[in-house]
């Protein structure tokens, strides 16, 4: 597999085209420079695989995936049902992750709440951040990386990270939102906050906020709907070489 150049990656965004809420890796990738994309020829690739720490994306001809292509990746993998056969030659126990994908309507009045946009002089408050809650900061590299970029709103207890809201996948369009609130932390509204604050910064950059989530997250779904986000559709992901969460 080859890795493609950044100043190649728009001519691969017609293989990921129509820009859809939710799992947007190939567009994150290209907009952030976190993760990387691969292809199995260029020019005229058959295979292109966009990936994130954690999650990937896939399009193409599974019958022309090389052998060695998801060498080295773990994780959730966003692509078309006709790819299940394939990861599972990959990794017979490839699992299905079922997701649920809202959007927030342009009408939909959500509060602002002053809550802080953290920056690089916050890390020492994510080093007790429960490994729970660390993918958070997956797709930005790690957290110095989502720091730099400017984007997290989060709530500091005694200096420590209580809860937070990040654009998980950044798109042309869309930004998806993630939150993680710490358990001690839980029940006090904070996740709402974070994310309402997130809410704004992201009308404000001219995009439309999203919220992917599976659908025995309670928790989860609770906060978008006091949001007012709106299910847009029913969705998977394919669970490569790691067990499907369950909040079972």
């Amino acid at each position: 597999m080859l890795t493609v150049a950044p100043d190649q990656l728009p001519a691969l965004r017609p293989w990921f085209a129509p820009e859809r809420p939710g799992p947007m890796i190939f567009e994150h990738v290209a907009r952030t420079g976190h993760g990387h994309v691969r292809v199995d020829r260029w020019p005229d690739p058959q295979v292109v695989v966009a990936a994130l720490p954690g999650n990937v994306a896939l399009r193409g001809a599974p019958d022309r995936l090389p052998p060695d292509a998801l060498d080295g990746e773990t994780g959730f993998v966003e692509a078309p049902t006709h790819w299940l056969p394939a990861l599972r030659d990959v990794d017979p126990a490839t699992g299905v992750w079922d997701r649920l994908v809202a959007v927030l309507p342009a009408g939909a009045a959500v509060p602002a709440p002053d809550v802080a946009l953290l920056t690089p002089a916050d890390a020492p408050a994510f080093a007790a951040l429960g490994a729970d809650s660390a993918w958070i900061a997956e797709t930005w590299g790690g957290v110095a990386g989502l720091l730099a970029a400017g984007v997290a709103r989060g709530v500091l207890v005694e200096g420590r990270v209580a809860a937070l809201a990040v654009p998980f996948y950044v798109g042309g369009a869309h930004e998806d939102i993630g939150v993680v609130t710490e358990p001690a932390y839980r029940r006090r509204g904070l996740s709402t906050a974070c994310a309402g604050a997130l809410v704004a910064d992201i009308r404000a950059r001219g995009r439309v906020p999203t919220w992917t989530t599976s659908p025995d997250n309670t928790g989860s779904r609770a906060v978008a709907a006091r949001l007012g986000f709106v299910h847009e559709r029913d969705d998977v992901l394919y669970a490569l070489r790691t067990p499907v969460p369950s909040r079972s």
